[in-house]
Parts: C-alpha cells; structure tokens; sequence
C-alpha cells in the first residue's frame, strides 16, 4: 500500500485543530473541515496559536517551520471538497455516536474508494461505527491525547474487519507525523490511555458532584500524593468541558450525569469551556 499524503482532518476544535497542525508541520498536504465559516475562523485562530507555541515548546520549530505548516492546511466547510482528493481521512467530530454515524454515511458517498477512515473517538469502539462506513476493510480507530506536540501517542486499534495492510499504513502514517505509534491488539473501549485516564477523571467528577471536595482540593491531592503534573479538574479543562459533558450526560452512572448538570448548569452555559476559551474549573492568560 502506497504512503498516506494527503490527509483530511474532519472537525477543527481543540484536538481536531491540533492533528492538523501537527500533519502539516511534519510535511503533509492537510485539508481541515468544519460545518461553517464561524467554526473555521476559530480554527485559523487555533491554528496561528498552535504555531506559536510550538516555536515556544518544540525543539527546531522556528518562525518558518510553523509558519509553513499553517500555509500547507485548507480549510474548508464543504464536505464534498474536503474528501475529495484524501487518502486518509481523520474524523473527530463532536463525541457522540449519532453524530459519527451520519458523518460517515455522508463520507461514504464523498470520500474516493482508495480514502482510509480513521476515527479519533476517544470513548466509542470502531465496530459501533463500521457498517455506516460503506468500506470497514478500510476502517479503525486512530486516537490522539491532548498536546499532541508533547504527548504523542497515536493509539491504534482495528475491528475484526480492517486490512491488516491498511492497519499497517496508519502506523506508518502515525510514526512519519512525529507520533508514538500504541498498537492495540484488539478492541478496548478507553484503548490504553483512557482504559487508565477515565476511572481517575470519573472519580474525581464524583468526589465534586457529591459535594465531598472542591476541584481545587481533589486536584492538589492527587498532585501531592502521586507527583503527578495535573489532577483531573485541570486535566478536565484541557481536555475541553464541552468533550467532558458530552460523555457524562450520556453516562449509565448517575452520579457522572448529574456531574454533567454541574458542567452545563455552573460553566458550559457561562462560556467557561476550559483552556481554549481562557476559563474552566480555572483561569488561563
């Protein structure tokens, strides 16, 4: 199988954004997708940030090197153009699985018959979304952590029906784009980082939501008692509370939904959306 060279990145908020850039600034063609122009003005926004701190955090970036890696994305709100031309497609629209399902239905009609899908979900397994594919041969599952310049792992993970051949090209794909290659074996819903992630994120939402700590509290904890960098609250708000809600609303566990009402009730509904938009459980410059 000939090496994956150009590539579409379906969805431009926080990670999204970032596996374009990180593809672009290693040298691919990156074509960035979203549903309207407002949605692409945030994007070139993010975009121009990205370059910045990697002139300011990546060893070798310079002024040229990043600016470079902006000019080589086209962004795009059609998807018919974005798919157009791709040998891979990257998908990481909104975490929910009516939405992955219609966006693929929609790129099986779009996308040319050689383009490999790749979903970047970080919490729904690749068999609930194959058979909307139109290609399952041609399917799996590419997941990226936040940061990706920093915390590079591609975590990989097929179905029972993927291409042994086009597994083999996405890893190639994933270690010539600066990433860490996870090779899982077979499916695990959290893959290894989430599997490992999601059981301390969830406890901690839990500890708030029941009324037992503050998010200041919880955090300073885990950092003093583990060494840790960050504890889950500010994890939560890299991350993206938007991403944070829409997998606690939809949660089986009660507590993790009313841990969505708090979300949505004290900070999504105030625009206090992490990070990216300067305040989450925390303030950012």
């Amino acid at each position: 199988m000939t090496a994956l060279n150009t590539i579409t990145v379906l969805g431009t908020g926080v990670l999204g954004s970032q596996i374009a850039y990180q593809t672009a600034y290693h040298g691919l063609d990156v074509v960035a997708y979203d549903v309207s122009e407002e949605a692409l003005a945030a994007a070139r926004t993010r975009f121009e940030g990205l370059a910045a701190r990697y002139r300011a955090e990546v060893p070798g970036a310079t002024e040229e090197s990043t600016a470079a890696a902006v000019a080589r994305i086209r962004l795009t709100d059609d998807l018919a153009d974005a798919v157009s031309d791709a040998d891979l497609v990257i998908e990481a629209v909104p975490e929910r699985l009516d939405i992955k399902r219609d966006t693929y239905t929609r790129l099986a009609a779009l996308a040319p018959a050689r383009a490999i899908f790749a979903s970047n979900s970080s919490t729904l397994l690749p068999s609930d979304m194959k058979d909307f594919t139109g290609r399952p041969d041609r399917f799996l599952a590419l997941h990226y952590a936040n940061l990706v310049w920093v915390h590079n792992t591609a975590e990989i993970m097929g179905t029972a029906d993927t291409d042994p051949e086009v597994y083999r090209a996405v890893v190639d794909f994933a270690r010539r784009t600066g990433m860490e290659p996870i090779e899982l074996k077979k499916e695990k819903a959290g893959y290894v980082l989430n599997s490992l992630l999601v059981p301390l994120l969830d406890a901690g939402a839990k500890l708030f939501a029941d009324g037992i700590a503050d998010p200041e509290t919880v955090d300073k904890t885990w950092r003093i008692g583990t060494g840790a960098p960050m504890g889950p609250f500010q994890i939560f708000d890299v991350v993206g509370l938007n991403t944070a809600y829409n997998i606690s609303a939809t949660s089986p566990d009660e507590g993790m939904r009313a841990f969505a009402e708090i979300l949505k009730r004290d900070y999504i509904d105030k625009g206090k959306l992490g990070v990216g938009s300067g305040e989450g459980f925390y303030r950012y410059s």
